[in-house]
Formats: structure tokens, sequence, C-alpha cells
């Protein structure tokens, strides 16, 4: 294995500080998403929040992320990736403060709606300085690939320091663990990340950023009021329709728009468009297992936040691991294969879940959970790598911002689908099956999409 390339700095000696500073940023993002799987029954309790409510304090965070990332994407363009970059990391780390300080439910939602826009800003601009820093083609591989290994670090991460802090300091700790974090990235990225280029006469296709908002909050609005008020409720069928509706809205529009948001060619990239489902799909079924398996061992088998994260450590724990390799792998096998195995083997794993009866042995969910996390890391450079290879250098953030919001709907689809699931079901345990069954076929269904869109050949720019 090569060593990696860091940038250059002006003295002609190489650093790695640009890539530890965007990295501590998204580092942040991802801790947010999965750290307070194991969090949310506690705040319930404390702040007598309901179901619907111990949703949206983890939903809410997702669906502003995945509806704001293309304006994020657009803001760093215009406006300089860094700065929007910097931006980011403040509002994140003040919303932070602000949820640790949270007196009820409604303040905690509110401020993560705030923490989930400033994340919105940090995650377009991460890739884009990146590239900026490690212009050489095989060091801006190596650092995407360790950038998309943070997601793995903070996921496997997240659910066991939640259940320690949780345990431990209290579950406010949970969000005041972002503010060292967040005023170390900042000051690495003003003393060590270049400041970036604007591109002033690029609009912003406002009509197409308002819809891509309306459409995943009214999705996942109607997602999350369905365990509430049933399926067949006015409201939900509404907000289904209209999330529909705003959907083909925003194709519409791009095809009119003299400066859209996504070129007509990016959408009409079968290799680009057709891996964002399958990051939509593969994130659908990981956080939807992390947030009903974390509901189902407090609430079914009892156990306290620190015990339930122990018991999903291993299926985070695989994340880190499954990076690494499939990084190191795909020079030589291409991303298609990888993609594909990873699916198979998260769809078997949650199958083999979903079959393992109503109160099965905790040791029969291990190797179940071990295959979910290590599939879907394994899966995600290949298809990272894909994206960004599909599109032309000039809409590369465009390109990962339509990854990225994919991911991120897929993340808040699968949370609200499982609490509804749950809602409904008989007991938790068939609810849990019923669950763990949904994001199964949507592995599957992943691997399908990925042998038809994923190129097999490894790219040349791969090699060092």
């Amino acid at each position: 294995m090569s060593s990696f390339e860091p940038a250059a700095e002006p003295g002609g000696r190489r650093s790695l500080a640009p890539l530890t500073a965007v990295c501590a940023g998204y580092f942040m993002v991802i801790l947010d998403v999965t750290i307070i799987n194991v969090a949310v029954p506690v705040v319930g309790r404390e702040l007598s929040a309901s179901l619907t409510g111990i949703q949206w304090i983890t939903d809410g965070y997702t669906l502003v992320l995945a509806g704001f990332l293309m304006t994020g994407g657009a803001l760093g363009d215009r406006l300089g990736n860094r700065r929007v970059f910097c931006w980011g990391v403040v509002v994140f780390t003040l919303a932070s403060a602000a949820c640790a300080l949270a007196p009820n439910a409604p303040f905690l939602v509110t401020a993560r709606l705030v923490e989930g826009f400033g994340a919105a800003l940090i995650v377009p601009g991460s890739l884009a300085l990146l590239q900026q820093a490690y212009p050489a083609p095989a060091a801006r591989s190596r650092a995407f690939g360790l950038w998309g290994a943070m997601a793995g670090i903070a996921a496997s991460a997240g659910p066991l320091l939640g259940g320690l802090l949780v345990s431990t300091a209290g579950w406010r700790w949970v969000f005041l663990i972002n503010l060292p974090v967040g005023v170390a990235c900042l000051a690495l990225t003003l003393h060590h990340v270049a400041p970036s280029p604007r591109q002033a006469a690029r609009a912003l296709d406002w009509p197409a950023q308002c819809l891509v908002v309306a459409a995943v909050a009214l999705l996942t609005g109607a997602l999350n009021e369905a365990g509430r008020r049933g399926w067949s409720d006015a409201a939900v069928v509404a907000g289904l329709g209209l999330a529909a509706v705003c959907a083909v809205a925003f194709v519409v529009r791009e095809h009119m728009a003299r400066s859209p948001a996504l070129a007509l060619s990016l959408l009409s990239s079968r290799q680009l468009s057709g891996t964002a489902v399958i990051g939509l799909l593969f994130n659908f079924g990981f956080y939807g297992m992390l947030f009903t398996a974390s509901l189902w061992f407090q609430h079914q088998r009892g156990l306290s936040a620190l015990a339930t994260g122990v018991a999903l450590f291993p299926a985070v724990a695989m994340t880190m691991f499954a990076s690494v390799l499939s990084g190191r792998l795909t020079r030589r096998t291409g991303d298609r294969p990888l993609v594909v195995s990873g699916m198979l083997l998260a769809g078997l794993g949650l199958a083999g879940w979903a079959a393992a009866g109503a109160d099965p042995s905790y040791w029969l969910l291990v190797a179940p959970m071990m295959a979910a996390g290590f599939g879907t890391s394994f899966a995600l450079t290949g298809s990272t790598a894909t994206v960004m290879g599909a599109a032309p250098a000039a809409y590369a953030g465009a390109a990962s911002a339509l990854f990225n919001t994919a991911r991120q709907i897929g993340s808040a689809t699968g949370v609200a689908l499982g609490g509804t699931v749950l809602a409904t079901g008989a007991d938790y345990g068939s609810g849990l099956r019923t669950s763990m069954a949904l994001g199964a076929f949507a592995y599957l269904t992943a691997a399908a999409l990925a042998w038809l869109c994923v190129p097999a050949k490894p790219r040349n720019d791969r090699a060092s």
C-alpha cells in the first residue's frame, strides 16, 4: 500500500492538516446521526416526549441535512467552499450547545433542525476542499477514501459513546461533546485550508432548492405521522402525495432552468443517478436498523443506554474495517464487485435478523448486525467513487450534493418508517422483524441496481 501524499504547504512541506480539518467536520455530522439513537429513549422520558416526538428529535436533524445539502453545495460554489464550510461549523457548534441546554422537547427539536442546517453547509464543501487541497489523482483518491472512512469511525463511536455519556454524565453531553471538536475544526480550517475560489456569476436556483426541502420535509413528516394517525389518515396521504408532486416539479424545473441546480447530463447519467438511489437504499437499511434496534433493546430487553451501545457495537464497529478494506481492494477489482457483494451481505444480515424469531438470543443477532455494518461500509467507498468519477470536474460539488442528499433522505426515511412500523405493530418484536425485512429488501434492491449502474472495471486514476 502506497503512503498517503498530503497537500503541499507554501514552503514545500507536506501537511495532513487540511485532511484533518475537513474530516473533523464530517465526523461531527455523522456522529450526530448515530450518537442520538441510544439517547432518545432517555431524552423522551426526561422531556416527556411522545414516540412521534422522539422520531423528530432523531429525524429533524437528518431531514434538514438532506433537504439543504444542495443549497449548501450551491452556496459553496458561489461564495467559496471554505467560507461556507466554516459557517457550517459555527452554526453546527452553536446549535449543539442549544441542544444541550434544551428545557423541553419542542426546543430540542428546533435546535436539532438548526444543527441539521449547519451540517448541510459542512458536507458538500468537505469533498470540494479535499479536491482543492490534494490535486494529484492518487492523493485525492486516498483522501476521499479516508473521508468516507470517517463515516465508519463516527458510526462506530456514536452508539457506544452515546451510551457511555448518557449513563455517566447525562444525555446533554451527547451534544456538548461537539463543542471542542467544532472549535478545533474551525481553527484548523482557517489556518491550514486555503481560501476557495468563488463563482459569483453562478446563480442560485432557489425554486429547485425549495422544492427539494419541501419534498424531503413532506415525505419524512408523513412517515413520522403515520405511526400516530395511521396510513389512511388524510394528512398522511396528502403529505406523501405532495412530496411526490414536489419531486416531479423539481425534475421539471431542472429541465427548464437556465442555471439548474443539477445539470441535465447529471440527471440522465445512469452511473450517477443510479448510484444515488443505491446510497438512499443502503442508508435506509442501516440507519433504520440502528434506530429500531436501539428502541427494541431498551424497551423490549430492558437494557440501559450504555448496554444498548455495547449491544449495537458489532454492527457499527465493522464499518471502519470495511471502509479500509474496500479502499484497498477497489484498485484491483473495480467498484461493482464490492458494491454488489456489500449489499448482498447486508441484505442477508437483516433477513437473518427478521427470521430469527420473536425473542431470539442476543448471540443469534451478532452475525446479522456485523453483516449489515460491514456490507454497508464495504459498498460506500465504491459508491462514492462511482458518483465522483461520473461527474465532470465542474459539477463535482453538485454530484456530491446529489449523492449525499439521497443518502440522508434514506436515513430519514429509514428512521421514520422504522418508528412507524414499531408504533403500528402488534408488539415491538413483530414490528422490529417487519422493519428488518424492509431493510433487507432495500439492500437486495440496491445490489440489483449496483449490477446495472456501477462500472465493473477499475479506474486508471486510482493507481498511484
